[in-house]
């Protein structure tokens, strides 16, 4: 199953443009950026203020559900309650505002430099490996470590190895537990593995790690418990369960936005000499988007518009739909990929190229962008 394009392009769509298009392309990009941030006011501010109260008011909600698990329907309510509540607040707030989205507001509140999210990994460690790194170096082999999360092989370009024979069942494993993985990434294993990491930068970020680790359990498996008293174990198995269902939407979601179909990897040669441009036409090769309505949309914290996303990381999510025509008008003028499809096409499609790169070749008959 191969994901819905603008338009099917032959293999080296992108290496066709010209110096001139790439350089058109930076100030066409540029120019809906600034138009866009000229815009940004009160309206905005409202938005991720009641995404916030909404979000608040869900987990508040939840855990007074939780006051009576031990009846099967306050448990059932309660847990989808605090569920929705954790991917509100790592989807559509904390991995948004980390990202500087609302910084332009400065209310230190809501700031990328304050936020810590409810999540086990810390926020400076992720804001490195994620908003630096990956947004850096974006699909990038040797260089984004979100190609794989360094388990997983997604793309023929990836050396084979028996290892990767039971990624399916890593993959499963990733999901259910993504939140640790987010964690250790930036820890950069494949560094400690080959003995080129820093010791002591790395015992630090691990103590980071623990300390993060026991305030998200002590919430969550301990103190939440305690308040509801004899409803102790069902309200600890809800907590679990909560994180677990935000732990598999988030991977999925995530998933979806770099891995289906045609979205393109790159050779680390790729970097030399790369214009703003050519990082632009990067983005757009290397990232997806997930067709549907306004409430995918906020559920996903509109990474959904990846595609958008990637392009300008630190402008305010509530803005992605307004601006994707526009990107995929571009894509269509330059004959690029603009890759997108239902969420059910993109999971299928996702799932089917990491089953099939278990297995050794799968070479790319056409390359996308």
């Amino acid at each position: 199953m191969t994901v819905t394009t603008t338009k099917a392009p032959e293999a080296g769509t992108a290496d066709r443009l010209t110096p001139e298009d790439y350089e058109t392309i930076a100030r066409e990009l540029d120019a809906l950026r600034d138009e866009i941030t000229a815009t940004l006011g009160a309206r905005d501010a409202a938005y991720i203020r009641r995404v916030i109260r909404w979000q608040r008011g869900l987990e508040a909600g939840g855990r007074a559900l939780l006051m009576a698990s031990s009846l099967p329907p306050a448990w059932v309510a309660g847990t989808a309650t605090l569920a929705v509540a954790k991917i509100l607040e790592n989807m559509e707030i904390g991995h948004n505002v980390m990202h500087g989205q609302w910084d332009w507001m400065r209310d230190p509140k809501i700031h990328s430099t304050t936020w810590e999210w409810d999540n086990v990994s810390p926020a400076e460690q992720w804001k490195h490996s994620h908003n630096f790194v990956h947004h850096t170096f974006t699909n990038v082999l040797g260089k984004d470590n979100d190609v794989g999360y360094g388990i997983l092989r997604i793309a023929p370009e990836q050396k084979w190895a028996p290892v990767y024979l039971a990624q399916p069942l890593y993959n499963l494993l990733l999901a259910m537990f993504f939140e640790y993985g987010v964690a250790v990434h930036d820890l950069e294993i494949d560094k400690i593995r080959t003995g080129r990491h820093d010791e002591e930068v790395t015992k630090e970020k691990l103590r980071a790690i623990g300390r993060k680790i026991r305030r998200q359990w002590g919430k969550d498996y301990l103190a939440f418990p305690l308040l509801t008293g004899p409803q102790f174990v069902p309200t600890l198995a809800a907590n679990f369960t909560a994180n677990v269902v935000r732990n598999f939407w988030a991977h999925m979601i995530i998933f979806c936005g770099h891995f289906p179909g045609d979205v393109e990897v790159f050779e680390e040669e790729r970097l030399e000499g790369e214009t703003k441009g050519e990082w632009y036409v990067r983005q757009l090769c290397g990232s997806a988007n997930i067709t549907g309505g306004p409430l995918l949309h906020l559920m996903s914290g509109n990474l959904s518009h990846q595609i958008e996303h990637h392009l300008f990381p630190d402008l305010p999510s509530n803005r992605y739909a307004e601006i994707a025509p526009r990107v995929r008008q571009l894509c269509e003028k330059y004959d690029l990929p603009y890759h997108t499809g239902s969420l059910s096409k993109q999971v299928t499609s996702t799932w089917k190229k990491i089953f099939r790169y278990a297995l050794p070749g799968g070479a790319r008959t056409a390359k996308a962008g």
